[in-house]
């Protein structure tokens, strides 16, 4: 988006989503933000390409990449098949993850991996602009924020400053599954989070809720398993 400013508000202020996604297509239509579209790809093959690349990366069989190459190309734009709405984790990067080259996955990143109003307005410029098929909420073991947000919510404990701002963001997916404790909890919240995310962005309107229910976009769960860098779906 660094080429195009756009303001969610004034865009969508007194339009339908399918209006405001014509609006958005018409600014991916100039010049300097034209892309090339993979309309044959449907979201059940973008993410199949997905779990394909974590196979390769699991087993050690990354592809091999120039990653110099098609660099003057990509300046011109990107048509990333995949967004992923991931954990900030330094220990989980989705292009090592997924095995593809730079410009094939578009990445919001936030400790937690919960939408926020921003990433939702990323997310949603990927959809309708730049073309995404799939959307990928990726949570992981051991997640510092999910153990945090357990933590706080258990012991009633407050984090410093903006962290606990993380803490409101998460509950609403974690507090149920506090009601039943066990060793497991932690993987059981990971789980929680992913999957209150992943019911937001399939119903959020105007833009992403109308793309899944007209069948062109799909909305997943997922959290990466830190010893073994496989992506297990949820």
């Amino acid at each position: 988006m660094c080429n195009v400013c756009l303001s969610r508000r004034g865009l969508f202020s007194g339009m339908g989503g399918l209006a405001a996604m014509t609006a958005i297509g018409a600014v991916a239509a100039s010049p300097a933000m034209a892309q090339p579209v993979r309309s044959a790809e449907t979201p059940d093959a973008a993410l199949a390409r997905l779990m394909e690349g974590n196979a390769r990366y699991a087993s050690g069989q990354l592809a091999e990449r120039d990653f110099s190459a098609g660099r003057a190309a990509r300046s011109q734009g990107q048509a990333p098949f995949a967004a992923i709405l991931g954990c900030a984790d330094s220990r989980v990067v989705p292009e090592l993850a997924f095995d593809q080259a730079p410009g094939e996955l578009f990445i919001v990143r936030v400790a937690g991996n919960f939408v926020t109003p921003d990433g939702l307005g990323s997310l949603e410029y990927g959809a309708a602009v730049l073309g995404t098929k799939v959307i990928m909420v990726l949570g992981h073991t051991n997640c510092g924020a999910v153990n945090a947000t357990v933590e706080a919510l258990q012991k009633g404990n407050t984090l410093p400053g903006h962290i606990a701002d993380l803490v409101r963001a998460m509950k609403p997916g974690i507090e149920p599954v506090l009601k039943t404790p066990g060793a497991d909890l932690p993987q059981r919240a990971v789980v929680a989070n992913v999957q209150a995310n992943v019911r937001r962005l399939q119903t959020e309107k105007p833009i992403l809720g109308e793309m899944v229910a007209a069948g062109k976009l799909k909305v997943v769960g997922a959290y990466y398993d830190l010893p073994t860098g496989k992506v297990v779906m949820v």
